[in-house]
């Protein structure tokens, strides 16, 4: 089944998601993230699917992040638990996902990228965290600080400067940097070689290396929502989206 914005269909196993607004940049509206959510419960529920691969349409963006412009029409303050299907912390599954990263990767789109268990980018992609710009928070990039240095995950959060699939690459953020032209390819290849291995010895993998970090998200997730539960609060968390919909530069007030 596929919604308008997220496609899926399954292939001998391989379970594919598209999100399908490229003319958006593939942003995470509200029909896009109820489309993840189902998309990735039949990862989880689906007997006939081993591994899933996700990747956006067109071939700009990944997924450039939340919808500004939604969220500047509904003024969504904190967002809720189940905003956005979150593995490893509000959805479980031991089958892998695979992100094939085809293009920009910010804020939420990052999230996607970094919540997969594997991650193949296009030799063209950027990614990003980019909620510094328009005054969001972003609690969810705390699994970020055990896959790369304290400095590097800092300068991107406060920068909000995308870094290049190369400097991803070198950092540890993406498994391999491949042509445009071949990223579905080798995601595909890469999901083909995972399925004919053992299902029961693939799984046990994923859980034990999980388990490593699980003390991390148990212990660090509530107190970094918290962190920023004042930052999503504030008055310059409505003006970021608002003026990324009237096209301006953002007026800080640091309230």
């Amino acid at each position: 089944m596929s919604s308008d914005a997220v496609l899926t269909r399954v292939d001998d196993g391989l379970l594919w998601i598209t999100i399908d607004r490229a003319e958006s940049r593939n942003a995470l509206s509200r029909e896009v993230r109820d489309g993840l959510w189902e998309a990735l419960r039949r990862l989880r529920d689906d007997p006939d699917v081993g591994v899933a691969v996700l990747t956006g349409s067109g071939d700009r963006a990944f997924c450039a992040g939340g919808d500004l412009k939604e969220m500047s029409e509904t003024g969504m303050t904190v967002p809720p638990p189940d905003f956005l299907p979150h593995l490893g912390r509000n959805i479980h599954t031991d089958k892998p996902l695979i992100a094939a990263v085809n293009g920009q990767a910010f804020g939420g789109g990052f999230l996607l990228a970094q919540m997969a268990d594997l991650c193949i980018a296009s030799d063209k992609a950027v990614l990003g965290i980019t909620e510094a710009r328009w005054g969001r928070g972003f609690p969810w990039a705390m699994p970020l600080l055990p896959l790369v240095p304290p400095r590097v995950a800092l300068e991107m959060m406060v920068s909000a400067k995308p870094i290049t699939a190369e400097r991803a690459y070198e950092i540890g953020l993406v498994n391999r940097v491949v042509p445009a032209s071949d990223l579905l390819d080798d995601a595909e290849a890469t999901a083909r070689t995972i399925l004919a291995n053992a299902p029961l010895t693939v799984r046990a993998a994923k859980r034990m290396v999980h388990l490593s970090l699980r003390g991390t998200y148990r212990d660090l997730f509530d107190e970094a929502e918290e962190i920023f539960r004042p930052v999503y609060l504030s008055t310059d968390a409505q003006e970021g989206p608002t003026a990324f919909r009237e096209r301006r530069a953002p007026r800080w007030s640091g309230a």
